[in-house]
């Protein structure tokens, strides 16, 4: 499964927007480094744990901060070896992504919890679901929303993290989530390249585990133009749940949520039942796509 890259042009600093990561009161813990709260929510309804794509960073869900009403808040999850954290060693293995983000999320879990990941990040918020629901027994998982991946249960057979530098730029290309300029500065590509192969080597190594299905609601997003989420991957999604499953299409390829994210956000309250609580957004409820209209 391929993956995207967000790229920022300081090695030293987070991009334009991005505020130092807010901690528990009092807590000197390191796993504090896994969280970012841009906009602090005194009493949210819901929190919304986001895990972003391969090369991504916890700045990618800025727009999603901005956009979802206050009754949410967005708790970012920033992947170590980029960024702030471009001093720590990479974490390379999907099971210890999740190990890292469970042992940092229990001072949050005192209000319900939603996960959206995005490409990898839907991997680990997946296997991140899972654990809280088989071992966090103070854990309410409301929803888990996947978006640019298929199912964990769908067999893939990818070695990018394996592939030269002038490969893994030219699939970068191909994805279009990467400023042209960006791909062509030599020294930017240098600084982010490791990161970004990092991440698909967590990727192409991850095995799926059977097990109990999750209880939550699983939410699918896909771009209409993604070549790398076929329709019967996407709809493999509704085998990992006891609880409903919907699907929901975006114009666009893997990267739809750069000019989706209002719709994302209309989704994402829809589905958690926030529509009405104080959004931003005017439109209506972007409008699910049944699994057979995939095909």
């Amino acid at each position: 499964m391929v993956e995207g890259a967000e790229i920022v042009t300081s090695a030293s600093e987070p991009p334009r927007g991005e505020t130092p990561a807010a901690t528990v009161p009092g807590s000197t813990d390191a796993d504090d480094l896994w969280l970012r709260r841009f906009r602090p929510v005194a009493d949210p309804a819901l929190r919304l744990v986001c895990l972003p794509h391969a090369g991504g960073s916890a700045s990618a869900f800025l727009p999603l901060t901005r956009l979802l009403p206050e009754s949410v808040e967005v708790l970012a999850v920033q992947y170590p070896g980029r960024q702030d954290r471009r001093l720590e060693p990479f974490v390379d293995t999907v099971d210890a992504l999740v190990a890292h983000i469970v042992a940092a999320l229990p001072p949050w879990l005192d209000r319900p919890v939603a996960l959206f990941g995005h490409s990898l990040g839907s991997l680990v918020a997946f296997e991140t679901a899972r654990h809280l629901e088989q071992q966090a027994p103070e854990a309410e998982v409301a929803h888990l929303f996947v978006s640019g991946r298929v199912a964990p249960t769908v067999p893939l057979r990818t070695t990018m993290h394996l592939v030269s530098d002038d490969k893994l730029v030219a699939r970068l290309a191909e994805l279009q989530g990467t400023d042209p300029r960006v791909l062509a500065d030599q020294e930017v590509l240098r600084l982010a390249l490791p990161a970004i192969r990092n991440d698909y080597r967590a990727a192409d190594n991850y095995t799926w585990r059977p097990g109990a299905p999750l209880a939550c609601p699983i939410t699918v997003l896909t771009g209409s133009e993604d070549p790398h989420v076929p329709a019967d991957g996407a709809r493999a999604w509704h085998q990992l749940t006891t609880g409903a499953t919907a699907f929901h299409s975006f114009p666009g390829g893997h990267f739809y949520l750069t000019e989706h994210a209002e719709a994302v956000c209309r989704t994402i309250q829809t589905a958690t039942g926030l529509a009405a609580q104080g959004s931003q957004l005017p439109a209506p409820p972007a409008v699910p796509v049944r699994p057979r209209e995939f095909s």
